[in-house]
């Protein structure tokens, strides 16, 4: 018996609650066999622009102005 033949018979005699999670298993794998797609280098991503540090300060003050503290 084939190993598709043996996991059909296996899944007929699964109760419907359980069939979703073998679907999901299924599809799992599927996605785990697909090729990784090629990551982009991030190398040159700032070229040209000029960051400060008080560029920095002022985005974390925007940042966390707003969020919530407890005073201690």
């Amino acid at each position: 018996m084939s190993a598709v033949e043996l996991i059909t018979e296996k899944v007929k005699h699964l109760p419907e609650d359980k069939l979703g999670e073998v679907l999901d298993f299924i599809e799992f794998l599927v996605f785990r066999q697909r090729r990784p797609e090629r990551l982009r280098s991030l190398a040159g991503l700032w070229q040209g622009f000029e960051v400060s540090e008080e560029d920095i300060a002022q985005a974390r003050r925007e940042m966390w102005g707003t969020f919530p503290r407890e005073d201690i």
